[in-house]
């Protein structure tokens, strides 16, 4: 049987960083050492998403989120290996129960895109993965709560596992009355469109769940032809979209960037959702920004965009009951206000 074509393209990524560079036509010497941070954290870039960065450019905005970097190894004070209490927060083993009404299912450990601001690159998979094996568990633990109404698929990505599985899975969570939601997180749609097979978007089209996929953009230029084609296809199969982004420093760090990321999304169909402050995840620190430089970045972007067009800005707290808003502090004349 022949592998799906998104199989193919993905065991094409660049896995090594002298590959990378030499198709980007950087010289390595340019850039600080790299070897113990991708021995740390392995670099993994499918070679559509590298089609997508300025060659010769080792600033480019979308390198910079998946290139080694040598200040990843230093610790840094505030940055720890669980920023947002995953850990605590399990269920039961590939499942975690943070916030009322949804449970997230780890669907696995895999990525197409190992992205170095990733709050779980220390996460322990072994274990905490929702393997065949543990499926039975996850059900029972689902049941067992009838408040829970919806369902998160992540990971990893939970678009690396097979349509079959994913068939057999929604089978089953179907099967739950209780359950009106289904959400799934992926970076897939981004870095690898391949993926949106008619498979996928067959079984999206057919689950009597109201489905929402969020991908993750971080910038406009990720949104090539091919990311719009995939986005149309699963809008066709009746699955609502939504994009979160991550602010990082040398990334999306400005607000022309961010005023354009939000219009090219609604352009391709897609309504922007979050803009998360960077989670402290030990390693990406080079990444975050002070809080006076994210409070002007957010009234900067109020002032370019129409109020739908505005993702919401926000910080995961471990042990919170939902996503903390970044509140912006608005001086009135005589009097300090803030937006409730």
């Amino acid at each position: 049987m022949q592998r799906p074509a998104w199989r193919q393209a993905l065991a094409q990524a660049f896995t090594d960083l002298p590959s990378l560079l030499a198709y980007l036509e950087i010289d390595p010497s340019a850039l600080a050492d790299t070897a113990h941070a991708d021995r740390q954290f392995a670099l993994r870039v499918p070679r559509e998403f590298a089609t997508l960065m300025r060659k010769g450019d080792p600033d480019d905005p979308l390198l910079r989120q998946v290139m080694p970097d040598s200040r990843e190894m230093a610790p840094t004070p505030g940055f720890c290996a669980d920023p947002v209490g995953d850990r605590h927060a399990k269920g039961s083993p590939g499942l975690l129960h943070k916030y009322h009404g949804r449970a997230l299912i780890i669907a696995t450990g895999a990525c197409a895109v190992h992205c170095r601001y990733c709050f779980r690159r220390h996460y322990p998979y072994t274990g905490g993965t929702a393997t065949p094996r543990q499926w039975r568990e996850i059900l029972d633990y689902l049941k067992a709560d009838p408040s829970i109404e919806e369902v998160i698929f992540s990971g990893g990505d939970p678009l690396m596992i097979s349509d079959h599985r994913l068939k057999a899975w929604l089978e089953q969570l179907q099967g739950l009355p209780q359950l009106k939601r289904l959400r799934l997180h992926t970076r897939l749609p981004v870095v690898l469109p391949q993926r949106i097979t008619p498979e996928l978007t067959g079984l999206l089209q057919s689950c009597r769940l109201s489905t929402v996929t969020v991908i993750h953009a971080n910038h406009p230029n990720e949104l090539s032809p091919a990311v719009e084609h995939g986005c149309q296809k699963l809008t066709e199969a009746g699955t609502r979209l939504l994009n979160q982004s991550v602010l990082l420093k040398g990334v999306n760090d400005d607000s022309e960037t961010l005023a354009r990321l939000s219009k090219r999304l609604f352009e391709i169909g897609v309504m922007p959702y979050y803009l998360h402050l960077l989670d402290r995840v030990a390693g990406a620190a080079h990444f975050d920004l002070d809080e006076s430089v994210i409070l002007r970045l957010q009234r900067q972007l109020h002032a370019k965009l129409p109020g739908y067009l505005m993702p919401k800005m926000v910080r995961e707290i471990a042990g919170e009951d939902s996503k903390t808003p970044f509140q912006s502090v608005v001086e009135l004349p005589g009097s300090r206000h803030t937006p409730g």
